[in-house]
């Protein structure tokens, strides 16, 4: 009996519970409901008690914050009790914060700022090159320069070989010796020290791996693109998510991370909206690797180097609904990789460098079929030699278009509404509006 109550006594304080509380039990057992809704338990089972807690909220910031400072450390302190306590939220106070690690937040956890006042900006940007090979599986990098790397910082591992994708190595640096950096997470490949092996303190900003019920929202992220490093968006971004599931990210704006904005990797219903990124030097938006029920709703990305929503694989079943994609490098949206069954509806998408919409590239089998477009205004893309309001390079199916608006008036050069290469499979159009195209409605490649 006294280890029982000894155990429960524990419990109770990581919970955060105060002296005198008294914590709500929840009996959790088998049962079973009869046709008349009476409960009936299974006695076979035996009973669980579990303490329930409404979760902890701890503020981070300037004075009268219950963790004073304005660090990615003092953020993660913050993170971490709240993850104690079984879930809660972390406030950020107005105020600049200096990031040098991903700020990690876990299962039922809430982070919000108080609005554009609260800024986290990434610190400046550090590299050394390797003076030997890193190896696969290692925990220790050695460098020829350490001198700007500390404990706690946040790194990416690469070399020319293995520069993008799944290929870099992410992690955090546990201790320094000499030019003997170790890291918290095992090397994914093997670097070599002769092709450009860099040791870089380039990472997220605010990340969530293997989490779940998780929002993050009212905040600024100043990503200090012109000193950091670029990093391959499937492994970092301002914002970046990793076999999460049910997350809402809301009311962020991200400026100039020298990668994606916002990533999501291997995620189920996973939300953005009311985002503004802009400056990136990649995509705004980038969903992908298997992550199936997202939502994008009512977000703003422009001027970014690549694209203002980069559908990558296997994006399935999601909506895109009243979003503005404008002057980005590339393309407003480019979809492709299985990315089947998704919704683009009421989206503003104009003045971007290539098309307003593409659609990659892909094998018949691997291509976005079925995806709907309705609602949208497509106009004056191309800026940068020329693109069309949609183009298809693939043999999608199921691709429909309805109650669109193209336009080109002359500030842009989008030449057709629609492009599609030599094999493509027709669209359907139904009731929409096509103004002004130099080469008219619909084209093939090579017409």
């Amino acid at each position: 009996m006294k280890t029982k109550s000894l155990s429960l006594l524990l419990t109770i304080l990581l919970m955060g519970c105060t002296p005198g509380h008294k914590p709500a039990l929840k009996i959790a057992s088998s049962s079973s409901v009869s046709g008349t809704g009476t409960v009936i338990p299974d006695t076979a089972k035996v009973s669980i008690v579990k303490i329930l807690s409404s979760g902890r909220t701890i503020s981070v910031g300037g004075s009268g914050a219950d963790i004073r400072g304005f660090s990615s450390s003092a953020i993660q302190a913050a993170c971490d009790a709240v993850h104690m306590a079984g879930g809660g939220r972390v406030i950020l106070m107005s105020g600049v914060f200096n990031i040098e690690a991903p700020v990690r937040i876990f299962d039922n956890m809430t982070i919000s700022g108080s609005g554009t006042g609260t800024i986290l900006r990434k610190c400046k940007g550090f590299r050394s090159a390797f003076a030997l090979d890193a190896d696969y599986g290692e925990l220790k990098i050695n460098v020829k320069d350490p001198s700007g790397f500390h404990t706690g910082m946040g790194v990416a591992i690469y070399d020319n070989d293995h520069r993008s994708g799944w290929d870099v190595t992410t992690a955090r640096i546990t201790a320094i010796r000499n030019n003997d950096v170790y890291i918290d997470s095992w090397l994914l490949r093997d670097y070599n020290s002769a092709k450009g092996g860099t040791l870089s303190n380039a990472c997220s900003v605010i990340e969530a791996v293997d989490a779940q019920n998780l929002k993050i929202s009212d905040l600024a992220i100043d990503g200090a693109r012109e000193t950091n490093d670029i990093v391959d968006g499937c492994r970092v971004g301002a914002i970046y998510l990793h076999k999460v599931k049910n997350a809402l990210v809301e009311n962020i704006k991200v400026s100039d991370f020298n990668c994606d904005g916002i990533s999501w990797q291997i995620t189920e219903h996973v939300t953005v909206r009311n985002c503004e990124v802009t400056g990136c030097a990649n995509a705004g938006l980038h969903p992908g690797t298997g992550s199936p029920y997202t939502v994008i709703e009512k977000n703003k990305c422009h001027n970014n180097g690549g694209y203002g929503l980069f559908v990558c694989w296997r994006v399935r079943n999601g909506v895109v609904k009243d979003n503005i994609f404008y002057a980005n490098g590339i393309n407003g949206i480019c979809t492709g990789h299985k990315d089947v069954d998704m919704l683009y509806s009421g989206n503003y998408i104009y003045d971007n460098a290539g098309d307003g919409i593409n659609l990659r590239g892909e094998t018949e089998l691997n291509a976005p079929h079925r995806s709907i477009f309705r609602k949208n205004i497509i106009e004056n893309n191309g800026t940068k030699g020329g693109g069309y309001g949609l183009s298809v390079n693939s043999m999608a199916s199921g691709v429909v278009l309805e109650d669109n608006t193209f336009r080109s008036n002359g500030k842009g050069n989008q030449l057709a509404a629609v492009m599609l290469m030599k094999n493509s499979l027709l669209v359907e159009m139904k009731n929409n509006r096509i103004d002004n195209h130099p080469k008219g409605e619909l084209v093939k490649a090579n017409d």
